[in-house]
């Protein structure tokens, strides 16, 4: 019988590595009114059809983290594979703060909360936040969908192994 390795301790950088060859889709989170703020991210997934419910990580030391605590919403836009330059410029340190990071990309308030949505993005979500759990050096938000909408068909933004790809969508769907 084969027995499983002992498991032992991961420090962050294995941690990393490792999760680097999870495959996931990126997406950019923002708020609205007065913390006005975007990130991109790639922890963010669906909890629940009924209610209708996502999750998002976000470091307790991001931005982003009290911008969605503050106003207690957030949207999501789901990146299609040529934004890419959306993603790398919501990840960046060195965007302006406020509205003006929102200047270098075109987007719309959400009607249900006014927090930016991307145009062009495969799909957006508004979100009420409703929990948040303490998770290590995250936070895991829980929002309640409010609205959402889907975008044209086109392959999407994957993020993987530390570089951007896609998914490829000329085959159709299975």
């Amino acid at each position: 019988m084969d027995l499983a390795p002992e498991l032992t301790g991961v420090t962050p950088t294995e941690m990393r590595s490792t999760l680097a060859r999870f495959a996931t889709g990126v997406v950019v989170l923002t708020v609205g009114g007065e913390h006005m703020h975007g990130m991109t991210a790639n922890a963010f997934s669906s909890v629940s059809l009924d209610p209708p419910l996502v999750l998002c990580c976000v470091s307790r030391t991001a931005t982003m983290h009290r911008a969605i605590t503050d106003a207690g919403h957030f949207a999501t836009s789901v990146l299609r594979a040529d934004q890419e330059e959306h993603a790398r410029h919501f990840a960046s340190r060195s965007r302006p703060v406020g509205r003006a990071q929102f200047d270098a990309v075109d987007w719309t308030p959400g009607p249900r909360t006014g927090a930016p949505v991307l145009s062009g993005a495969l799909a957006w979500l508004e979100c009420a936040l409703t929990a948040a759990h303490e998770a290590g050096d995250h936070s895991v938000f829980i929002g309640r969908v409010l609205g959402s909408g889907r975008g044209a068909d086109a392959a999407g933004l994957l993020f993987f192994d530390g570089a951007y790809g896609q998914v490829d969508t000329s085959e159709g769907r299975r």
